[in-house]
């Protein structure tokens, strides 16, 4: 079936450049972007209440730009300075080079996977002496502590920030041919705000294993995956889809 509209569960990306736009002009498909979930800071005090302690640590871990700002934010809260020669282990490097806003960014205490064939665990592994804190939300689904475990790496979870679900009552009568998900909370959010949700012939695109499985969870049928070989995104997995569904006849 032919694809005429897609929503993006993510905010609309704020410059113009973004890979989707190619998308919407190469085929002719009108690109909606809409936040499923938005995300609430944890003040000092609940950070406190979990026996976090910054400057016992002398590494963080981080997931995403805004683990970045609320570890700075939490940490001028508790009126503690970070020490500098904190490290911090990013899992990419677009993350790594937004820690520029926040610190004087040098090379020897910033580290994230800098070959294709390297990962985050393999740097982590050779900086196994570290006491590592693991900068997250309320419902992260990353695997990393379970590697943390699994190596005898010392590390202290920290729950920086918590999701919600966004209020989606104004898509009740909005129907898109593919809605496309990054996270199990955007799964669900969807059932949060809509119960009654019947997929019918609408496409359901997810990245990453972890929101594969809730959408299967949910019993919607994935049609899209990523990331996958061919397909190591989220808009190249749209896009081999797009090639199929909207090929002239």
């Amino acid at each position: 079936m032919k694809v005429n509209s897609i929503l993006i569960s993510q905010p609309e990306p704020n410059n113009a450049r973004s890979p989707y736009y190619d998308l919407s002009d190469k085929f002719g498909v009108k690109i909606d972007f809409r936040p499923f979930i938005q995300v609430e800071s944890v003040s000092a005090k609940e950070v406190r209440r979990q026996k976090v302690s910054i400057p016992e640590h002398t590494a963080v871990i981080i997931t995403s730009r805004t683990a970045i700002e609320n570890f700075f934010r939490v940490a001028e809260e508790m009126r503690v300075e970070v020490a500098q020669d904190m490290k911090y282990f990013c899992v990419s490097e677009a993350i790594a080079l937004y820690l520029q806003k926040f610190i004087t960014y040098r090379k020897r205490k910033v580290f994230f996977p800098k070959t294709k064939d390297k990962s985050f665990y393999d740097v982590l592994l050779k900086h196994k002496s570290e006491k590592y804190l693991f900068l997250r939300s309320d419902v992260s689904n990353s695997d990393i502590p379970d590697f943390l475990d699994a190596h005898k790496i010392s590390y202290k979870d920290a729950i920086m920030y918590r999701t919600v679900c966004s209020d989606l009552s104004d898509l009740a009568d909005v129907n898109y041919d593919i809605i496309a998900f990054f996270s199990p909370s955007g799964i669900k959010s969807l059932f949060e705000n809509f119960p009654d949700f019947k997929q019918n012939n609408t496409r359901i695109a997810a990245f990453g294993s972890s929101t594969k499985e809730a959408v299967e969870q949910a019993n919607l049928r994935l049609d899209i995956e990523a990331p996958t070989v061919q397909a190591p995104s989220m808009k190249m997995a749209l896009e081999l889809y797009l090639r199929q569904a909207n090929a002239k006849k």
